[in-house]
Order: C-alpha cells, then sequence, then structure tokens
C-alpha cells in the first residue's frame, strides 16, 4: 500500500467512522484514499482548520473515541493550533493529522513548510515526523494509543508528501487503548496499597466530607461510581466546569459547579467541609481563586490518571494516581457506610436552600436558557462558546447526562462553540443539537454556518445577543469604574438575515413567547422535512446582565459577589 492508504485503513482500523479536515498540495494523496473509501469513512470539509480541529475534539467528547482531524502543511497546519490547544488543555483524545512538504525540501523553506512539530510541542501529548512509510502504520497506532489512554490528550503525526506516495507492505500495527488490547506503557501505575489503606481511613474518619468531580469522571464514565460514593458517605458532589454532567443535575445531593462563577451552595459546601475527595481535576485558578484560604479546614484526597497534578496547584494530603476506574470501586469496597440525619446532611439541605433560584424571571439569560433546556430535553448535545453565555449554561442547564456540555474549559477559546456543534451533531447520530454562543464568539467562526447548511446538520443557534463583549464589560463594570475600552461591538450585523444568506433559518426573539414561537417554528420545518439544517434564534438580552455569583480572580470564597 501507499502511505496514503496506510493512513486510511489506521484510522478505520481504531474505530473512528467521521474524520474532520480540509484539502491541500501536501495531504492530496491522501484525499484520494479518502475517495477511494468514502464508502468505509465519512470526512467532513470544514469552512477553515480551526473548525475541523474543534469538530474532532467535539467528536471526542460525544462518543469517547479519538478523534481524528488532518490538514496539509504551513498555513493549514498553523490553523489547527488553538484546536490542538484546546484538546490539550481539557485533556481530549484527538490525533491530528498534517501534510508536510518531502522530506528533502525539509529546511529549505519549501512553498507551505513550516515545522509544526516545533510550533506545537508544547501544547501535544506526544508529537511525531515519519520519516519513513515502513514506520507509519506502527506510528500511527501508537498515536492513537497515547492519545486514548491515561490522562487523555492530542497526539500530532506530521507525515511528508514523500511517505504518502512511498510503497510498502502493509501491516497493522499493534491494536492499542481504542483498539482495546493495553493501555501505553507509561500510562500504567499499580496502586500504592499503603496510600489506599490511609485514603480510606481519611474518609471514614471525615465527618464533613465533599466530593468533587472534574472532566475526568466524565472521560473514565465513572459518574455512577460517584454517586454511589456520595450515596454512602451522605456527602454532597460539586464539580469542576469539565465536570458538569458527571453526575445527574436532579441528583439529590448534587450542588453543581464550584468555581468562580459556581453555585453558592456548592462552593460554601466546599469552604466548609473537612475533607475534599477531588477526582480528576487540575484545580485551576479559576476553580480554587486564592490557594492559601481555598479549602483551609479540609484535607484532600486527589486522585488522578495524571501524577503531574500531585500538588502543582494545591497541596493534597493524599494522592492516588490511576485509573478512577480502578480506583472507585475499590474505595466503595472499603469505606464505612456512614449512617443517615447527621448534621453535615442538614447542613448542605440549608445551603442548598440559600442557593436555590427564584421563579421564573422573564426574557433574561436564565429565562432564555431554562426555555430551551425544557423544549429539548436532556438527550440533546449542548455546545457552547466562550463568555458569560457559557457560564450561565454551566449554571442552569440541567444536565442529566455526561458527555452533553461541550465547552472550551481550560483555553477558553471564543470561536470554539460552531465546530464543536458540528462534530457533536455528527457523532450524536445527527441528533438536534443546541449551540448558545454571543456575537462575540459567533463572530470568530460563523463561516462553519456553511458547513452546517452543506450537510443538513441540525444545530439550534441561541444567540444571547447584548451587543457587547460581555464579560469583559461586566469585569470593567465591576473593577475598571465603567470604563469601557473596546467593548461596545456597534455592529449592525442582522443574524436571522445572515443565517438566511448561508442558506440556514434564522429568527428573532425578544419575549419568552416569541423564543417559543421561533423553537415550536423549527420543529414543524424539521418535521416537514422543510429544514433538517441550522436555525438560529437571535435573542436580544441587556448589555448589562452579569453572571453572577461571582469570587472576584485571586480571592476567595469569602468575597464572593452574589449582585
Amino acid at each position: 500500500m501507499t502511505g496514503a492508504q496506510i493512513i486510511v485503513e489506521e484510522i478505520i482500523r481504531h474505530g473512528v467512522d467521521t474524520i474532520f479536515g480540509y484539502p491541500g498540495g501536501n495531504v492530496i494523496d491522501v484525499y484520494d484514499a479518502l475517495y477511494k473509501n468514502a464508502h468505509r469513512l465519512t470526512h467532513i470539509l470544514t469552512a477553515h482548520e480551526q473548525g475541523a480541529a474543534h469538530a474532532a475534539d467535539a467528536y471526542a467528547r460525544v462518543t469517547g473515541k479519538t478523534g481524528v482531524a488532518i490538514a496539509t502543511s504551513g498555513p493549514g497546519a498553523t490553523n489547527l493550533v488553538t484546536g490542538i490547544a484546546n484538546a490539550y488543555l481539557d485533556s481530549i483524545p484527538v490525533v491530528f493529522i498534517t501534510g508536510n512538504v518531502p522530506a528533502d525540501l525539509m529546511g529549505r523553506d519549501s512553498f507551505q513548510e513550516i515545522d509544526i512539530l516545533g510550533v506545537t510541542l508544547p501544547i501535544v501529548k506526544h508529537s511525531y515526523i515519519v520519516r519513513s512509510v515502513e514506520d507509519l502504520s506502527r506510528t500511527l497506532s501508537e498515536a492513537f494509543d497515547i492519545a486514548g489512554s491515561g490522562r487523555k490528550g492530542p497526539v500530532l503525526v506530521d507525515i511528508p508528501k514523500n511517505v504518502q506516495l512511498d510503497t510498502c507492505k502493509y501491516e497493522p500495527g499493534p491494536a492499542g487503548a481504542q483498539g482495546g488490547v493495553t493501555a501505553h506503557t507509561s500510562d500504567i501505575c499499580a496502586l500504592d496499597a499503603d496510600l489506599v489503606d490511609a485514603a480510606v481511613e481519611m474518609i471514614n474518619n471525615s465527618r464533613r466530607p465533599y466530593i468533587y468531580c472534574g472532566g475526568g469522571v466524565v472521560a473514565s464514565d465513572t459518574g455512577a461510581d460517584v454517586t454511589e460514593l456520595s450515596d454512602k458517605l451522605y456527602a454532597p458532589v460539586g464539580s469542576s466546569l469539565m465536570g458538569v454532567g458527571a453526575v445527574p443535575y436532579s441528583y439529590e445531593r448534587s450542588l453543581g459547579m464550584s468555581g468562580m462563577h459556581g453555585r453558592y451552595a456548592s462552593n460554601a459546601a466546599k469552604a466548609e467541609a473537612d475533607l475534599i475527595i477531588a477526582l480528576g481535576v487540575r484545580f485551576s485558578d479559576r476553580a480554587t481563586g486564592d490557594t492559601r484560604e481555598y479549602a483551609k479546614s479540609a484535607a484532600v484526597i486527589h486522585i488522578d490518571a495524571d501524577a503531574a497534578e500531585a500538588g502543582k496547584n494545591i497541596g493534597a494530603d493524599i494522592c492516588l494516581r490511576g485509573d478512577l476506574g480502578e480506583i472507585l470501586p475499590e474505595l466503595l469496597r472499603r469505606v464505612d457506610q456512614k449512617p443517615p440525619g447527621s448534621e453535615w446532611e442538614g447542613r448542605i439541605r440549608e445551603l442548598k436552600a440559600l442557593g436555590s433560584e427564584p421563579p421564573g424571571d422573564g426574557f433574561t439569560p436564565r429565562g432564555v436558557i431554562k426555555h430551551v433546556n425544557a423544549h429539548y430535553g436532556p438527550d440533546a448535545p449542548v455546545a457552547t462558546d466562550v463568555g458569560q453565555h457559557q457560564m450561565w449554561v454551566a449554571q442552569y442547564y440541567e444536565f442529566e447526562k455526561p458527555r452533553k456540555l461541550i465547552t472550551s474549559g481550560g483555553l477558553g477559546a471564543m470561536g470554539f462553540g460552531f465546530g464543536a456543534a458540528i462534530g457533536a451533531c455528527i457523532a450524536s447520530g445527527r441528533n438536534r443539537t443546541v449551540l448558545f454562543t454571543s456575537e462575540g464568539s459567533f463572530g470568530m467562526n460563523l463561516n462553519e454556518m456553511a458547513t452546517a447548511v452543506t450537510y443538513g446538520l441540525p444545530i439550534t443557534i441561541i444567540l444571547l445577543n447584548n451587543g457587547v463583549l460581555g464579560m469583559m464589560r461586566q469585569l470593567q463594570t465591576l473593577f475598571f469604574d465603567k470604563r469601557y475600552s473596546q467593548t461596545t461591538l456597534e455592529r449592525s450585523t442582522d443574524f436571522p438575515a445572515l443565517a438566511g444568506a448561508f442558506g440556514a433559518r434564522g429568527f428573532r426573539a425578544t419575549t419568552l413567547a416569541e423564543l417559543d414561537a421561533a423553537l415550536n417554528s423549527i420543529d414543524e420545518l424539521s418535521s416537514r422535512g422543510s429544514s433538517s439544517g441550522p436555525c438560529l434564534i437571535d435573542c436580544i438580552i441587556g448589555k448589562d446582565e452579569m453572571v453572577l455569583p461571582m469570587i472576584p480572580s485571586g480571592s476567595a470564597f469569602k468575597d464572593m459577589l452574589t449582585r
């Protein structure tokens, strides 16, 4: 086989059914191989390589498989960089395949040549440049193995054009994590029995335990183990942004997201706990605030797949490195069942009541999100861009299942949402997908509307339009004496008309009744087969709406702003 054919075979062999990309001269042979295998592997042509990167990222989040994005050399490869960084900071398994100039032209400033390995070195889990076609199948197999095992993450494989053209006898590389055999050896770590004993003892002796879930719980599909542990300990469960949906919103001890824009009850319970059981979290600055004040009265048990996280941001009393799917069942088997009716249990009910939301509040961000949530229910994937709307969704949308919230947590990449909605929609079997965005974020990658229309993807875009860069305006209001420097957009874009120009349907809503009418019209169009593609609802909200509660950057829970 040619190298290009081997690339396609390895992608298929690792269980991937859909990839995302954009052709160019130094991957044209790969695209010829894709043409010949279109009956076996679907390729989605995005409007921009960044859209492809975010779509592959979302495909991985929704399916649990490894995503794949392909780009040519030079600008094609560099257009992937934001998407690679996003996958890296959120620990999402994606294999990024880039073409490059022939090996004998490398280092000569050839047309569209770039050292993409050097560019991306700090933002990948691993990277390769393949210099011989004989090494290609093994390298790609390793790439999928590394991306999908341990603490997951992106892997870059750069393949010069001559390697794509050269031929060799194709022998499949050894199956790895996604192939269903073994995890990558560097990610295997035997549990320290003494540390497990110490963790069990600490849990049994605690009187006010708090379970803190991160993206690792979602990635390891261990939400059911978390709720079982919570039931056994009568412990509340909070989450990071990446952990939203790890346990159902309706679970009686679920307190929701904690951190800078977390719920009052979740932050308060963490502050009053005597033990934090942290599962697959990074303790980022947005989650902790002032680390000198963070959980001062609590011991910490930190369980994570990555040893580098131990003590990096918050000192832990016990650090267990390993797979949550192995560690949580062991803890469940050994920790004591706590009796009901404790003072802590009563305090958690009190905190939930204090932090409960008032009844309906009209055409506000919360009102819009609640209406959309009620309309589409718990099964719709929900993608977001980044900004106020992202935090409102994390606060108010009632996620009952994992892998339904697709958002840029670590990088906070404006423009992530549309590509992510495309990937999520395809990964979910083209189920109706919701994208929450704002005019600031939407303007960064609205070109992907062309992709969604071309493929007839049923995406409902809820554009929370306040005419400003909302999160920055909020900070300027609170901390910069209302000096609104470059955050008032003053744009005259007609978003419903823009949607129509792309071939989508556009609506505008200024009341909840108009929002309901637009949602019902979308349903009716879909039922008649008139529009299975994207529809946009331009929701006009007040420019001074704020995301509250808020713990100012670098501050502690005691400094939380609630109004």
